[in-house]
């Protein structure tokens, strides 16, 4: 028997915004930034977790992550009922009331659960993919957090999905070991790099292998229709160019602004709008319905601040998207992700994941590689972001090659960063602030 002892937390903070790494309209300046948690036990490995901001306001994540602690002390890592955890952690009836189930707290009980998660894999010895995907489909049901979920998919519809999957399961898993999981490229599309730079990083992209990249657009629209003119004639007509807007847009001015960006083929428009706006984002879908240079869609994509499973359920219902774009650390953790999977199996929605940021890229190559095994079954048009920095601060860094990730073989979920870089950007006192 193990026993979680202490909960430690951090503070850690990068300083991107030097370089202008991670611009877009919406966030101009951005210190990628984790507010990070350690499960120390009385024997064993750690389990290691973190939520993602983008600097002020990294402090908060962790003051709330403390005041979760307590539901984790004393807990036995090898007895843990991962589901009843997940749920004790969101579920706490005076935290509650200050989401509920989003805002700091939810991303505070992200960091924990995510946390566990690390601690149990690593404990079982495999990556949270595997461990995941090696789990009977009730076991995977009874992650779940029901609750709202169940007049848009039932225990026993994710159930038929997941026993639907179970035959092709070890070939999936010998096809991720083989090949990787399609990745696409953020990485020349920051709005602040100049045109040489777009261009340079978007040729090295398509040599590395990507077939997709994407641009940060919405701050000014004749300079993202040059900029979109540039990334086109550098990558040429065959690779997918999607834009993000970081919920920048009105409706009226989202539609406005992809019909001139229509010439240039976007592939989709991320984040057209608020979040938290189901029916703006359908009414978006329907007047980009027939707006592509073909004819068709310019598709919607959105999920990286989509707070819970029921705004997903909403958007799925409403026809609102084309992509769910989960992320790692935005809502309840790896439990709250498994919902969302199931929900966008149910719907027949493709999931490409956000990333980047600070050790995104890290966990949700995770999720992917599970829904593949044990959900959807299916790569097709399935792609996971990836930012090429700051994986050289993590033990297991994410590795990308030829195009797609690598399928993570070192126990845990990817999420322990070296000590040497927690203590370097702690904030204030670490020396790169100093």
């Amino acid at each position: 028997m193990a026993v979680i002892v202490a909960v430690d937390t951090f503070d850690v903070r990068f300083p991107t915004s030097r370089e202008l790494d991670g611009s877009d309209a919406m966030n101009p300046d951005p210190d990628y930034s984790a507010a990070y948690v350690i499960l120390r036990t009385d024997e064993g490995p750690e389990g290691h977790g973190f939520t993602f901001t983008i600097g002020r306001g990294n402090d908060i994540c962790r003051m709330a992550i403390e005041t979760l602690a307590p539901f984790v002390v004393g807990v036995d890592p090898d007895a843990v009922d991962l589901g009843a955890f997940a749920r004790e952690l969101t579920h706490d009836s005076q935290l509650r009331w200050l989401g509920p189930e989003k805002g700091v707290v939810h991303l505070a009980a992200a960091a924990l659960i995510n946390a566990m998660w690390d601690l149990v894999a690593k404990r079982a010895g495999k990556p949270v993919w595997r461990y995941l995907a090696d789990l009977t489909p009730e076991q995977i049901v009874d992650l779940v957090d029901w609750r709202y979920l169940t007049d848009a998919l039932t225990p026993e519809e994710a159930l038929r999905i997941l026993r639907a999957a179970e035959p092709g399961r070890a070939g999936r898993i010998a096809a991720l070991r083989a090949r990787g999981y399609p990745a696409y490229t953020t990485s020349p599309g920051w709005l602040g790099y100049d045109d040489e730079k777009l261009a340079r990083l978007a040729k090295q992209a398509v040599v590395d292998g990507f077939t997709q990249i994407k641009l940060k657009v919405g701050a000014d629209l004749s300079d993202d229709v040059h900029r979109f003119q540039v990334a086109r004639e550098a990558v040429g007509p065959g690779i997918r160019i999607a834009v993000d807007a970081n919920q920048r847009w009105d409706v009226g001015v989202a539609v406005e602004w992809m019909r001139a960006l229509a010439p240039y083929d976007p592939w989709w428009i991320e984040e057209p709008t608020s979040p938290d706006d189901v029916l703006a984002h359908a009414a978006i879908r329907t007047a980009l319905a027939t707006a592509a240079p073909n004819g068709g869609p310019i598709r919607v994509a959105t999920g990286e601040h989509v707070q819970n499973r029921i705004v997903f359920k909403q958007l799925l219902q409403a026809g609102a998207v084309d992509f769910v774009q989960i992320d790692a650390c935005r809502v309840g953790g790896v439990n709250e992700n498994v919902a969302i999977l199931l929900l966008a199996a149910k719907y027949g929605v493709p999931v490409c994941p956000h990333a980047g940021g600070v050790g995104l890229c890290e966990l949700v190559q995770h999720l992917s590689m599970f829904d593949f095994v044990a959900v959807s079954g299916t790569t097709e048009k399935r792609v996971i972001e990836f930012v090429d920095h700051l994986h050289e601060h993590f033990l297991a860094p994410a590795v990308v090659r030829d195009g797609y990730y690598v399928a993570p073989t070192e126990p845990g979920f990817s999420a322990e960063m070296s000590a040497d870089s927690i203590a370097a950007y702690s904030y204030p006192d670490g020396p790169a602030w100093a």
